[in-house]
């Protein structure tokens, strides 16, 4: 069984944040028995299939302070839960459109004492507030995405990198991507994280501001 020493391996962390990515290789396992959020198969390699990757965004940017970010279609809480434990003081809203998903969200939110989220059953196109990036792992086409997230961006951006959409996503999907061209970055997780895991995952992120 994989634990916290994965983490440990790549990022430098403090004692709370020690305690929470520790928690989860419990919390996990405990809540996915009753509500399954996450693959029978996978729940044994949380850390490399779900913690770790979603904390490779953390290696793309370093958001500062006062960040807003919406994780769209978040699922059991990735990549927004482990993103929330790494940037304590970034605002994360959790959003999916399946209600057991969100309760599994809130009480892993609630455990961790995680006062940095928010987590909520709803469409990420009805939502009303404004973000600096949109975070999400591969939930739709990436056309798709980038249409209904249009809306959701500040138009002020704080960070290295402007307000955007950060999607973790696998697979052959560059004909998605080509319609962007120089406007998006795509970065290979394999060159963050040594696992064979991350072979073919990536980073796609594409800035708000595309004319």
């Amino acid at each position: 069984m994989e634990d916290i020493s994965l983490i440990e391996t790549y990022f430098e962390l403090n004692e709370t944040q020690k305690k929470q990515f520790t928690m989860l290789g419990n919390l996990y396992p405990e809540w996915n028995s009753k509500i399954n959020v996450i693959s029978r198969k996978d729940i044994e390699h949380l850390y490399t299939k779900h913690i770790l990757h979603s904390l490779a965004i953390a290696v793309v940017i370093d958001f500062v302070d006062g960040t807003d970010i919406i994780d769209i279609g978040t699922g059991g809480g990735f990549p927004g839960i482990p993103l929330a434990i790494m940037f304590p003081k970034v605002n994360f809203y959790l959003v999916d459109s399946i209600g057991k998903k969100i309760t599994v969200v809130k009480e892993i939110a609630t455990a961790l004492n995680l006062k940095n989220v928010k987590a909520e059953q709803i469409r990420a196109e009805n939502t009303k507030q404004k973000f600096d990036f949109v975070i999400s792992r591969a939930v739709t086409a990436f056309p798709k995405f980038v249409g209904f997230t249009k809306r959701l961006f500040k138009k002020e951006n704080k960070n290295e990198l402007a307000n955007g959409i950060l999607y973790l996503k696998g697979g052959d999907f560059y004909g998605e991507i080509a319609q962007y061209k120089q406007k998006v970055m795509v970065k290979n997780i394999s060159d963050m994280f040594e696992e064979e895991f991350y072979e073919t995952k990536k980073i796609i992120y594409l800035p708000n501001n595309r004319r």
